[in-house]
Protein backbone atom coordinates (compact mmCIF):
# COMPACT_ATOMS: atom_id res chain seq x y z
CA UNK A 1 0.00 0.00 0.00
CA UNK A 2 1.43 3.72 -0.89
CA UNK A 3 1.50 5.81 1.61
CA UNK A 4 0.87 9.91 0.65
CA UNK A 5 4.39 11.28 0.71
CA UNK A 6 5.34 15.14 0.70
CA UNK A 7 6.03 15.08 -2.81
CA UNK A 8 2.82 13.63 -3.61
CA UNK A 9 1.39 16.42 -1.44
CA UNK A 10 2.98 19.40 -3.85
CA UNK A 11 2.76 17.33 -7.20
CA UNK A 12 -1.13 17.37 -6.60
CA UNK A 13 -1.55 20.67 -5.35
CA UNK A 14 0.50 21.49 -8.41
CA UNK A 15 -1.06 20.00 -11.34
CA UNK A 16 -4.63 20.88 -9.40
CA UNK A 17 -4.00 24.47 -9.67
CA UNK A 18 -2.95 24.29 -13.16
CA UNK A 19 -5.95 22.36 -14.20
CA UNK A 20 -7.84 25.11 -12.35
CA UNK A 21 -6.14 27.98 -13.96
CA UNK A 22 -6.10 25.79 -17.84
CA UNK A 23 -2.38 25.88 -17.76
CA UNK A 24 -0.67 23.22 -19.81
CA UNK A 25 2.52 20.97 -19.60
CA UNK A 26 4.54 19.68 -17.06
CA UNK A 27 6.55 22.59 -15.73
CA UNK A 28 6.11 26.38 -14.66
CA UNK A 29 5.45 28.23 -17.69
CA UNK A 30 6.24 26.15 -20.83
CA UNK A 31 9.21 23.64 -19.56
CA UNK A 32 7.86 21.45 -22.59
CA UNK A 33 6.37 22.27 -25.42
CA UNK A 34 3.12 22.90 -26.78
CA UNK A 35 0.72 20.07 -28.19
CA UNK A 36 0.98 21.09 -32.21
CA UNK A 37 4.47 20.05 -31.50
CA UNK A 38 4.31 17.26 -29.28
CA UNK A 39 1.74 15.24 -31.62
CA UNK A 40 1.48 14.76 -35.34
CA UNK A 41 -0.73 16.59 -37.10
CA UNK A 42 -2.89 13.72 -38.20
CA UNK A 43 -2.83 12.64 -34.45
CA UNK A 44 -4.51 15.98 -33.40
CA UNK A 45 -6.79 15.54 -36.56
CA UNK A 46 -8.63 12.53 -34.47
CA UNK A 47 -9.55 15.20 -32.25
CA UNK A 48 -13.18 17.17 -32.98
CA UNK A 49 -13.01 20.45 -34.78
CA UNK A 50 -12.64 22.91 -31.90
CA UNK A 51 -11.66 20.46 -29.60
CA UNK A 52 -9.31 21.19 -27.12
CA UNK A 53 -7.58 19.26 -24.01
CA UNK A 54 -5.08 20.27 -21.47
CA UNK A 55 -1.86 18.39 -22.22
CA UNK A 56 0.84 18.19 -19.66
CA UNK A 57 3.54 16.36 -21.35
CA UNK A 58 7.17 16.24 -22.80
CA UNK A 59 6.54 13.99 -25.81
CA UNK A 60 4.39 11.43 -27.91
CA UNK A 61 3.66 7.71 -26.11
CA UNK A 62 0.68 7.35 -28.25
CA UNK A 63 3.15 7.29 -31.84
CA UNK A 64 5.80 5.00 -29.73
CA UNK A 65 3.17 2.57 -28.64
CA UNK A 66 1.94 1.35 -31.88
CA UNK A 67 -1.64 1.04 -30.76
CA UNK A 68 -3.85 -1.74 -32.62
CA UNK A 69 -7.68 -2.46 -32.08
CA UNK A 70 -8.82 -4.10 -29.23
CA UNK A 71 -6.07 -3.83 -27.30
CA UNK A 72 -6.53 -2.56 -23.57
CA UNK A 73 -4.35 0.30 -22.62
CA UNK A 74 -3.20 1.70 -19.42
CA UNK A 75 -2.09 5.67 -18.68
CA UNK A 76 0.02 6.33 -15.49
CA UNK A 77 -1.01 9.63 -14.16
CA UNK A 78 -3.25 10.57 -17.29
CA UNK A 79 -4.12 13.68 -15.96
CA UNK A 80 -7.00 15.58 -18.18
CA UNK A 81 -6.55 12.46 -20.64
CA UNK A 82 -5.24 13.49 -23.82
CA UNK A 83 -3.49 10.43 -24.54
CA UNK A 84 -6.15 8.40 -23.55
CA UNK A 85 -8.79 9.91 -25.95
CA UNK A 86 -6.06 9.12 -28.52
CA UNK A 87 -5.56 5.65 -27.24
CA UNK A 88 -9.50 4.96 -27.17
CA UNK A 89 -9.57 6.21 -31.04
CA UNK A 90 -6.59 3.81 -31.90
CA UNK A 91 -8.00 0.67 -29.64
CA UNK A 92 -11.52 0.78 -31.08
CA UNK A 93 -14.78 -0.26 -29.56
CA UNK A 94 -13.30 -3.68 -29.02
CA UNK A 95 -10.38 -2.09 -27.25
CA UNK A 96 -10.41 -0.63 -23.38
CA UNK A 97 -8.02 2.59 -21.89
CA UNK A 98 -7.37 2.99 -17.96
CA UNK A 99 -6.71 6.22 -16.69
CA UNK A 100 -4.65 6.11 -13.27
CA UNK A 101 -4.36 9.80 -11.77
CA UNK A 102 -4.02 10.69 -7.78
CA UNK A 103 -5.41 14.40 -8.18
CA UNK A 104 -9.49 14.57 -8.43
CA UNK A 105 -9.15 17.74 -9.87
CA UNK A 106 -7.48 16.11 -13.33
CA UNK A 107 -10.07 12.95 -13.36
CA UNK A 108 -12.85 14.72 -13.29
CA UNK A 109 -11.75 17.27 -16.13
CA UNK A 110 -10.94 14.00 -17.86
CA UNK A 111 -14.11 12.69 -17.14
CA UNK A 112 -15.96 15.27 -18.43
CA UNK A 113 -13.99 15.46 -21.47
CA UNK A 114 -14.40 11.36 -22.42
CA UNK A 115 -18.36 12.29 -22.21
CA UNK A 116 -17.89 15.20 -24.31
CA UNK A 117 -16.46 13.36 -26.34
CA UNK A 118 -18.65 10.21 -26.47
CA UNK A 119 -16.11 7.62 -25.59
CA UNK A 120 -17.54 4.67 -24.15
CA UNK A 121 -13.99 2.93 -24.23
CA UNK A 122 -12.00 4.80 -21.34
CA UNK A 123 -12.49 4.83 -18.20
CA UNK A 124 -10.53 6.83 -15.05
CA UNK A 125 -9.76 5.53 -11.77
CA UNK A 126 -8.25 7.64 -8.29
CA UNK A 127 -4.80 6.28 -7.38
CA UNK A 128 -0.96 6.14 -7.08
CA UNK A 129 0.95 4.95 -9.84
CA UNK A 130 3.05 2.95 -7.04
CA UNK A 131 -0.13 0.95 -6.07
CA UNK A 132 -1.84 0.41 -9.33
CA UNK A 133 -5.93 0.08 -8.79
CA UNK A 134 -5.27 -2.76 -11.60
CA UNK A 135 -5.75 -6.40 -11.86
CA UNK A 136 -2.11 -8.16 -13.04
CA UNK A 137 -1.85 -9.43 -16.41
CA UNK A 138 -4.46 -7.37 -17.88
CA UNK A 139 -2.94 -4.96 -19.91
CA UNK A 140 -1.18 -5.28 -23.56
CA UNK A 141 0.29 -1.52 -23.95
CA UNK A 142 1.36 0.60 -20.32
CA UNK A 143 1.64 4.13 -21.81
CA UNK A 144 2.70 7.87 -19.31
CA UNK A 145 3.57 11.19 -20.49
CA UNK A 146 5.56 13.23 -18.02
CA UNK A 147 5.03 11.77 -15.26
CA UNK A 148 7.01 8.36 -13.94
CA UNK A 149 9.75 11.41 -12.88
CA UNK A 150 7.21 12.64 -10.22
CA UNK A 151 7.26 9.68 -8.20
CA UNK A 152 9.24 9.46 -5.30
CA UNK A 153 9.70 5.50 -5.22
CA UNK A 154 10.20 4.74 -9.05
CA UNK A 155 11.12 1.19 -8.52
CA UNK A 156 7.49 0.59 -7.08
CA UNK A 157 5.88 2.84 -10.31
CA UNK A 158 7.95 0.22 -12.55
CA UNK A 159 6.98 -3.36 -10.20
CA UNK A 160 3.65 -2.20 -10.87
CA UNK A 161 3.57 -1.82 -14.69
CA UNK A 162 5.37 -5.17 -14.85
CA UNK A 163 2.65 -6.55 -12.26
CA UNK A 164 -0.19 -5.53 -14.97
CA UNK A 165 1.34 -6.48 -18.12
CA UNK A 166 0.31 -9.19 -19.74
CA UNK A 167 3.64 -11.34 -20.91
CA UNK A 168 4.31 -9.72 -24.14
CA UNK A 169 3.11 -6.49 -23.15
CA UNK A 170 4.51 -3.38 -24.01
CA UNK A 171 5.70 -0.08 -22.06
CA UNK A 172 6.31 3.27 -24.14
CA UNK A 173 6.89 6.28 -22.09
CA UNK A 174 7.87 9.84 -22.79
CA UNK A 175 9.75 11.12 -19.67
CA UNK A 176 12.43 13.23 -18.34
CA UNK A 177 15.59 11.82 -17.04
CA UNK A 178 19.54 13.16 -16.81
CA UNK A 179 23.00 13.40 -18.53
CA UNK A 180 24.58 13.00 -15.05
CA UNK A 181 23.56 13.58 -11.72
CA UNK A 182 21.91 16.98 -10.76
CA UNK A 183 22.85 19.17 -8.20
CA UNK A 184 22.06 18.72 -4.52
CA UNK A 185 20.03 22.06 -4.36
CA UNK A 186 17.84 21.39 -7.82
CA UNK A 187 17.18 17.57 -6.11
CA UNK A 188 15.76 19.43 -3.00
CA UNK A 189 13.77 21.95 -4.70
CA UNK A 190 9.86 21.22 -4.33
CA UNK A 191 9.41 23.41 -7.26
CA UNK A 192 11.82 22.11 -9.14
CA UNK A 193 10.12 18.35 -8.14
CA UNK A 194 6.44 19.55 -9.28
CA UNK A 195 8.21 21.05 -12.74
CA UNK A 196 9.49 17.54 -13.75
CA UNK A 197 12.98 18.49 -12.73
CA UNK A 198 14.38 17.62 -9.80
CA UNK A 199 12.79 13.17 -9.75
CA UNK A 200 14.63 13.75 -13.16
CA UNK A 201 17.17 10.16 -12.94
CA UNK A 202 20.11 9.38 -15.38
CA UNK A 203 19.30 7.24 -18.28
CA UNK A 204 21.68 4.62 -17.19
CA UNK A 205 19.64 4.74 -13.76
CA UNK A 206 16.15 4.26 -15.31
CA UNK A 207 17.15 1.49 -17.14
CA UNK A 208 18.78 0.21 -14.63
CA UNK A 209 14.91 0.47 -12.52
CA UNK A 210 13.09 -1.07 -15.21
CA UNK A 211 15.68 -4.59 -15.81
CA UNK A 212 15.64 -4.68 -12.19
CA UNK A 213 12.07 -5.51 -11.82
CA UNK A 214 11.94 -7.91 -15.20
CA UNK A 215 11.82 -5.06 -17.88
CA UNK A 216 13.45 -6.39 -21.25
CA UNK A 217 14.89 -4.86 -24.58
CA UNK A 218 15.13 -1.77 -23.00
CA UNK A 219 15.53 1.61 -25.54
CA UNK A 220 15.97 4.86 -24.61
CA UNK A 221 16.03 7.52 -27.28
CA UNK A 222 16.69 11.29 -26.13
CA UNK A 223 14.79 14.32 -27.46
CA UNK A 224 16.95 17.50 -26.31
CA UNK A 225 14.66 21.31 -25.41
CA UNK A 226 15.69 24.14 -27.27
CA UNK A 227 17.17 27.00 -25.59
CA UNK A 228 14.50 28.80 -25.10
CA UNK A 229 12.12 26.11 -23.32
CA UNK A 230 15.18 25.36 -20.99
CA UNK A 231 15.75 29.43 -20.07
CA UNK A 232 11.96 29.67 -19.58
CA UNK A 233 12.13 26.63 -17.02
CA UNK A 234 14.94 27.80 -15.23
CA UNK A 235 13.65 31.37 -14.48
CA UNK A 236 9.95 29.89 -13.65
CA UNK A 237 11.58 27.77 -11.18
CA UNK A 238 14.41 29.99 -9.80
CA UNK A 239 17.01 27.16 -9.93
CA UNK A 240 20.40 28.13 -9.68
CA UNK A 241 22.41 26.20 -12.22
CA UNK A 242 26.58 27.25 -11.49
CA UNK A 243 27.27 23.84 -11.28
CA UNK A 244 26.82 23.64 -15.27
CA UNK A 245 29.78 24.52 -17.53
CA UNK A 246 28.78 26.56 -20.60
CA UNK A 247 26.38 24.95 -22.48
CA UNK A 248 26.23 21.26 -20.67
CA UNK A 249 22.86 23.19 -19.15
CA UNK A 250 20.97 22.23 -21.84
CA UNK A 251 21.59 18.75 -22.27
CA UNK A 252 21.80 18.26 -18.55
CA UNK A 253 18.13 17.42 -18.72
CA UNK A 254 15.81 16.21 -21.47
CA UNK A 255 12.99 14.25 -22.72
CA UNK A 256 13.45 10.66 -23.34
CA UNK A 257 11.37 8.25 -25.78
CA UNK A 258 11.62 4.76 -23.73
CA UNK A 259 9.86 1.33 -24.50
CA UNK A 260 10.36 -1.78 -23.02
CA UNK A 261 8.56 -5.21 -22.60
CA UNK A 262 7.68 -8.07 -20.36
CA UNK A 263 9.23 -11.32 -21.60
CA UNK A 264 6.26 -13.74 -22.51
Amino acid sequence: MTTNTPIHDVVREHYAERIKSNASCCGPSNCCTNDSNLYPADLLATLPAGETVVSYGCGDPITLASLQPGQVVLDLGSGAGLDCFFAAKQVGETGKVIGVDMTPEMLEQARRSAKRLGLNNVEFRQGFIEDLPVESNTVDVIISNCVINLSPNKSKVFAEAFRVLKPGGKLAVSDIVTDGPLPEAVKQSLSAWAGCVAGAVEAQDYIGMMEAVGFTNVSVTPVFFDRETVDAALEDMRLDVKEYPGEDVYKAVYSAKITAYKPQ
